[in-house]
């Protein structure tokens, strides 16, 4: 199957992606394509897993505090930051 792109631009940025690269013009756009679409795909799942970390952190913030001891209390660590 054949791709004709008859753009200038594309054309150039194409020829100096090989030329920097060593690829031939077809391994160029391959890789670039893949490369363009790899992050595409990372965008697309990038919001949902902020999404969910957020809902994480609201449900967390909603916890009673059981413990009124700081961290370092709980730790059995003293004034000194030594282990009591």
């Amino acid at each position: 199957m054949a791709l004709s792109i008859k753009h200038p631009e594309a054309d150039r940025l194409a020829r100096e992606l090989a030329a920097q690269t060593g690829e031939t013009l077809t391994e160029a756009v391959v890789v670039a394509l893949r490369e363009r679409l790899a992050r595409k795909a990372g965008q697309a799942r990038a919001v949902p897993v902020r999404e969910e970390l957020a809902a994480i952190r609201r449900r967390c913030a909603a916890l009673p505090v059981v413990d009124d001891r700081t961290p370092d209390e709980i730790l059995g660590y003293d004034e000194n930051g030594l282990p009591a």
